[in-house]
């Protein structure tokens, strides 16, 4: 079978999962058990693929699908809590104060704060949180989810402190033959990847800044009264201040710390800045933009998250005692993915496993401890006493996150196996790479030297199938910086564009979308968000492209390697 026919059967599940949630806008709990089915089918039969390696690639998804829920679970169970012990009431009345703007709200809570969560944790825990949040701030669900998932951009690459440059980039290129070049050099991997990271940063940079100004004009255009982006466009100087309050400070963080802190630090020197400027209404239109009136909502901007805000639980508390949860995640957060410090250790010790399942050494693994759905539960718990609930209160909250998990559950226990089946395709009898792997080999042999403009988008691929830019980077870093090696071209900036792009795909990935959906409510809808996300996914990887092949062929971007 010819490299195209392999790519073109490859991509058929995705197509057929596009066309079906994007195109007919069908719910993803009738189209991904489809697709799962489709994607067995393809292995089975055209990759060959042994069963058991299908059934063991299953199983693996159902522990990766265990730990998103986890992360779910707290995310609801947090919000939940802080509904009933009458906190999210407070919180609203504080960015009230700031602004009852829900634009400069975008700006400072979806962009910064969901960032700032995304630096500390990663892996689709800002829309998690995020979301959820807005809603209870009153916007609709569906522009709550849209926000999270857009956030999901510029701080991915060096969210959860840096792993998908450190264990993804990493796991994905380190090989002897590079190891050997970069000793012949008298350099260390590490150098290296601090090379990958700065180039990262910069196209981060040139692409992220203009993001929360897209976040406000996409919002006021699909959820304003009026569907207008020039209601969004009058607030452009204060969201392009934000822009720039994150990416300088992260951009700065990157060329001289290393992939660890980007996005962490970015985000709290923007916050810090963004609060500021809001509460003195520097660059703020005159005029004030609202969602329109409730009962105007069309059907499919709501979701089941109602947090009866008009007869609030608990009795008043001040607007600092209310965000302390939120601060105590961030802070548990970042204490437990320090490398620097032994809780990461201990936390990554206390292991669920089942290895080499049916024999075809695939594993499955799951580290409850380290996931952010632990901090949230210990978050909820301090917030019980703290908040000082009665069981009663703790009890209803733990009832309704639990109800609420259930769609997102079914949906996601087809969508994450049908990526580990895609991932382990390249264990098969027929000699065929994998079909991530296929489909990217086709499209690099087709494009020949403006693959730096195409290299995105393989990236973006990668997060689409897997929902991580982490996993995106393991399958595809060695093929990029291969590809750059045949072009004679540097490797390094071609692996960094791998991994923007991929960071980009995540504002597109299914199960990231299903599982921000979960948060609020919107199981059903991921079709109308998808369309809407992909509007800057669409702009990141023009962008970044476009930068990638500036900066090779006219800025002659140098690599350690081929100096």
């Amino acid at each position: 079978m010819s490299l195209f026919f392999q790519a073109l059967i490859a991509i058929t599940p995705i197509l057929v999962a596009g066309i079906l949630l994007v195109g007919l806008r069908r719910p993803a709990k009738e189209v991904m058990p489809l697709v799962y089915i489709l994607a067995v089918f393809i292995a089975l039969f055209a990759w060959e693929v042994p069963w058991k390696h299908v059934a063991a690639a299953s199983v693996q998804g159902i522990f990766i699908t265990g730990d998103i829920l986890y992360i779910i679970f707290g995310a609801i169970l947090l919000l939940n809590t802080l509904k009933h012990s009458g906190a999210i009431t407070a919180i609203r009345s504080g960015f009230a104060e700031i602004s009852p703007d829900p634009r400069v709200q975008t700006v400072i809570i979806a962009w910064l704060f969901g960032s700032f969560i995304e630096g500390a944790s990663g892996f689709g825990t800002p829309a998690a949180i995020v979301a959820p949040l807005l809603v209870a701030l009153r916007f609709p669900a569906a522009a709550a989810v849209m926000l999270g998932m857009m956030v999901q951009s510029t701080a991915v690459t060096f969210g959860a402190v840096g792993t998908p440059i450190l264990v993804g980039v990493k796991g994905g290129l380190e090989n002897p033959a590079i190891s050997t070049l970069l000793a012949a050099k008298g350099l260390s991997f590490q150098d290296y990847l601090l090379v990958i990271s700065r180039n990262v940063a910069i196209l981060h940079t040139v692409a992220g800044t203009i993001m929360p100004v897209l976040m406000v004009m996409l919002m006021t255009r699909f959820f304003g009264a009026n569907k207008s982006f020039r209601e969004g466009l009058s607030i452009f100087p204060f969201a392009l201040l934000g822009g720039f309050a994150f990416t300088i400070p992260y951009l700065l963080t990157a060329l001289f710390l290393g992939p660890e802190f980007p996005s962490l630090l970015g985000s709290l020197f923007g916050l810090g800045i963004m609060t500021f400027a809001a509460k003195k209404k520097f660059l703020l239109p005159k005029d004030t933009w609202h969602f329109p009136a409730e009962s105007q909502w069309p059907e499919g901007w709501s979701g089941n998250l109602s947090m009866n805000l008009s007869q609030p639980s608990g009795k008043p508390m001040s607007v600092g005692k209310a965000w302390l949860p939120y601060l105590l995640v961030a802070v548990f957060l970042v204490i437990t993915r320090l490398p620097q410090l032994p809780v990461k250790d201990f936390l990554n010790g206390i292991e669920v496993s089942w290895t080499n399942i049916f024999g075809t050494g695939i594993s499955g693994s799951s580290k409850p401890f380290y996931l952010p759905g632990t901090v949230l539960i210990l978050v909820v718990i301090i917030t019980g006493f703290f908040h000082k609930m009665d069981r009663k209160k703790l009890w209803n909250a733990i009832d309704e996150s639990g109800r609420m998990l259930l769609g997102a559950g079914f949906v996601l226990l087809f969508t994450v196996p049908m990526v580990r089946v895609y991932i382990n395709s390249g264990i098969n009898d027929s000699g065929f790479d994998s079909m991530p792997i296929a489909m990217a080999e086709w499209v690099a042999g087709s494009v020949g030297k403006i693959w730096p403009f195409f290299a995105p988008a393989i990236g973006a691929l990668g997060a689409f199938i897997a929902g991580s830019n982490t996993v995106s980077n393991l399958m595809f870093s060695l093929f990029q910086h291969g590809v750059a090696e045949s072009l004679l071209i540097s490797g390094a900036m071609v692996v960094a564009l791998q991994a923007v792009g991929a960071a980009a795909g995540n504002m597109v990935a299914i199960h990231n979308v299903v599982a921000a959906s979960a948060t609020v409510g919107l199981l059903g809808k991921e079709g109308e968000t998808l369309r809407k996300t992909m509007i800057p996914t669409i702009y990141y990887l023009l962008i970044v492209g476009i930068s990638g092949m500036i900066m090779i062929y006219v800025l002659g971007v140098s690599d350690p390697l081929i100096q």
